[in-house]
């Protein structure tokens, strides 16, 4: 039995904002004397807030009949972006109804400030969909599941990022023509991902939540048990991601020059030679970057230097962007360094919402940053930010044994398992910021199907709202009012 009895009717009362901790991103200075209110009670709170907003409340897409035209809103999203890598842009998004809901952030973000919210807030992701999870590596060299993405990261509400996740599962299947009972399956696995794994972290200790993480090659994730064919894909996965490094990475797209030094092999559109005005914004760029690393880091990174850099087109959502690679070499040519410079653009999500606060909403490489920073279980040790002829760039390490589960192509027990793993890790973000007792109670138990119910409803109807707008887009392309490349995945 729920222990919300526990607490007297007048407790009860207390308006949720004075009770529901506000998300970590808002506080602007450390206050060790107040006392907070224990986890029951928020939890409690969390529950009541069902009255309010029932769990049935989100099952219903229910978009009013001015709703902008989706292609005029990506058409906006392309404003600032190198009008020569567009085309790029349009051609990997008609490439199928899931890579269009990839880079359809302005679309989705623009629908879900129509539904109704619990307002409970986190730090969000702002775009969780399935192909924002993978692997990378740890300092200690191990690899970690977890989200990979953080371009949209800002404070919002915690289902905003849930609702991205489970739409993405049921367009994914659909691509490919997994059945709707399977596709419904796959849903009801992440929303029970999410609501066990926020149960069981909403009485633990604030430390042992940050302590968390899932490494891939010891996969077990509470309350649910792996199968032997999601297993072997994991270690398929690990084993790849391990043999993607700075050295792996250096015979792949470096070359010799004449004089025997390095640099990028040249390889158009993807990756490209930048001319020496914009070489030399960038090593001045990763100059100022290295100022907000810590000191230590800052120390080893003194011990490089910049042998070349290059343009390099990225992802769906990302392409028009600018975005560099720098190739370091340190104590030989042999100990290559690539750093990822990637241009930080508004969020989606920037409309609808309040945002972050300064200051780290003033720089938009920094709200990336702070946000991956608070968000991921273990983080790049070289992240940090900079500004590059007055636009704000922030920088990570490429390729650091990144890699990715094929959740897409999977079918039967591992997609599910992918799913609920997928909720899990999501929940596990949620808690590191937001109140994960108070969501706790308005989600349910993992048991509890109203919200599982809800959503697998609400992820169907916009499968369907999605693959229309995807057909406009198409459309738009056939007429001639958005122009696509020939070769989008070169």
């Amino acid at each position: 039995m729920e222990r919300d009895q526990d607490f007297d009717a007048t407790e009860n009362e207390v308006a949720a904002e004075e009770v529901v901790l506000e998300p970590l991103a808002d506080y602007p200075r450390i206050d060790l004397r107040g006392s907070g209110e224990p986890w029951e009670k928020r939890r409690a709170v969390g529950k009541r807030l069902r009255e309010s907003v029932p769990h049935a409340a989100h099952a219903v897409l229910d978009l009013p009949e001015d709703r902008p035209d989706p292609v005029s809103l990506i058409e906006g999203a392309h404003l600032g972006r190198q009008e020569r890598l567009i085309p790029l842009r349009v051609a990997r998004m008609a490439s199928s109804p899931f890579a269009f809901l990839r880079g359809a952030a302005h679309v989705m973000a623009w629908d879900l400030a129509q539904s109704p919210r619990s307002d409970i807030m986190v730090v969000m992701n702002g775009d969780a969909h399935i192909a924002n999870f993978g692997l990378f590596g740890t300092p200690q060299r191990d690899v970690v599941l977890d989200l990979n993405d953080f371009d949209e990261v800002t404070v919002g509400p915690w289902e905003w990022d849930l609702k991205r996740l489970v739409a993405s599962i049921e367009v994914a299947a659909r691509d490919d023509d997994v059945s709707a009972e399977a596709r419904r399956e796959a849903v009801t696995a992440a929303v029970s991902g999410y609501q066990h794994t926020m149960t069981e972290l909403a009485p633990q200790g604030s430390l042992d939540v940050w302590y968390q993480v899932t490494r891939a090659d010891q996969l077990a994730v509470s309350g649910i048990d792996i199968d032997a064919h999601s297993q072997e894909v994991v270690h398929k996965a690990v084993a790849k991601a391990r043999k993607r490094h700075n050295r792996s990475l250096l015979d792949r797209i470096g070359e010799r020059r004449v004089d025997g030094g390095w640099r990028f092999r040249d390889e158009p559109p993807i990756l490209t030679p930048v001319d020496d005005a914009v070489r030399e914004a960038v090593i001045t760029g990763l100059e100022h970057y290295a100022e907000t690393l810590p000191r230590e880091r800052r120390f080893m990174l003194n011990r490089y230097h910049v042998i070349d850099v290059a343009h390099r087109v990225v992802g769906v959502g990302s392409v028009g962007t600018r975005a560099y690679v720098a190739l370091l070499c340190g104590n030989s040519d042999q100990d290559a360094l690539f750093l990822q410079v990637k241009e930080a653009v508004r969020p989606a999500h920037a409309p609808y919402l309040p945002g972050m606060p300064e200051p780290y909403a003033s720089h938009e490489g920094e709200r990336v940053i702070y946000g991956q920073r608070l968000l991921q279980a273990v983080g790049d040790p070289l992240l940090g930010w900079t500004t590059i002829d007055g636009r704000p760039f922030y920088v990570r390490q490429m390729k650091n044994m990144k890699g990715d589960i094929p959740v897409a192509r999977l079918r039967g027990e591992p997609l599910r398992y992918f799913c609920w793993a997928y909720g899990a890790l999501l929940a596990r973000a949620h808690a590191r910021t937001g109140d994960a007792a108070a969501i706790a109670g308005y989600c349910g138990r993992d048991g509890h199907a109203d919200l599982r119910e809800a959503l697998a409803d609400w992820a169907h109807a916009y499968g369907a709202r999605n693959e229309a707008d995807f057909e406009r887009f198409r459309a738009a392309i056939d007429h001639g009012r958005l122009v696509a490349a020939d070769d989008p995945y070169f």
